[in-house]
């Protein structure tokens, strides 16, 4: 099988919420989101009467099932990466992730850092992309920031890049399509919802679990039928109704750039490590 984010098919579902998100090779900690855009509010509803209680009870009826990702708010943040514009074939995926200036968005390092020839350039974000159409914009990829780990040798336990793409009409991704938080040390077991492309569709796919530890530096989440394309699908987190964005704790990527089964997946483990990348890309 190839990996990830090299090629295949997919399919998807879902809907997340609950408490926090990820760590590397720090280990697990306890502390609160390094990175913050709007908090978490309290409020027990949203506008259309979804509350806490209720969203979280769809979510179990359908965990660990994969279908298609409806075009919501919260995927919406979700694009997939293609070279120099949409007209080709998409080979990862991305998402905007909160940042002071606005224009940040994570996925994994291997699909966009190849540590024997270097940066890959003219990559393109397209969020939203949804069989030919581009709703969001299409994004260029103007500086990428990997760990040394992975550009010196492809150390799984570093595959997260975060990359800032270009503004777009005097306007920055974030302020077009608002972004997720960032979680780091956020522990193994978390519920998330995970998005992405598939390399074989038009459309994202979408799917509900719960993660477990696959090692003390590597996340693990079983869903069915995800192929080449979605890596750097984010695992999203906290769910907020009132804000409709999460809490992005991992990326398909790390053990196996992702995992060679199309049924399980793997995140390098949000901690320290992800953290300084965060800041490096971000300072």
């Amino acid at each position: 099988m190839t990996t990830r984010g090299r090629g295949a098919a997919a399919a998807a579902l879902a809907l997340v919420l609950a408490a926090a998100g990820c760590t590397t090779a720090a280990g697990p900690g306890g502390s609160t989101p390094t990175v913050t855009s709007a908090p978490p509010t309290a409020a027990s509803t949203d506008s259309h009467g979804w509350n806490r209680q209720r969203l979280r009870s769809a979510a179990d009826r359908h965990t660990g099932v994969t279908r298609t990702a409806k075009p919501t708010v919260l995927n919406g943040l979700v694009g997939a990466v293609f070279t120099r514009n949409a007209d080709g074939d998409h080979f990862c995926t991305a998402s905007v992730v909160d940042s002071a200036g606005l224009n940040l968005v994570v996925t994994a390092a291997h699909c966009v850092w190849d540590p024997r020839l270097g940066r890959r350039s003219d990559l393109v974000f397209v969020p939203g992309y949804r069989d030919g159409d581009t709703p969001s914009g299409v994004w260029p990829l103007l500086a990428v920031t990997v760990d040394d780990g992975w550009s010196d040798h492809a150390d799984p336990d570093v595959d997260v890049a975060f990359a800032i793409v270009q503004a777009q009409n005097g306007l920055q991704v974030q302020q077009v399509l608002g972004a997720n938080r960032l979680g780091v040390n956020r522990g193994y077991r978390l519920p998330v919802k995970v998005t992405g492309y598939p390399s074989s569709s038009g459309v994202p796919i979408t799917c509900s679990n719960t993660t477990t530890q696959q090692s003390p530096t590597q996340l693990r989440i079983d869903c069915p039928d995800y192929t080449g394309g979605t890596s750097g699908s984010p695992w999203v987190t906290d769910f907020d109704p009132a804000t409709r964005t999460g809490t992005v704790v991992g990326v398909i990527g790390g053990y196996q750039e992702g995992g060679n089964s199309p049924d399980t997946s793997y995140s390098s483990y949000f901690g320290d490590r992800v953290q300084a990348l965060y800041d490096r890309a971000t300072g």
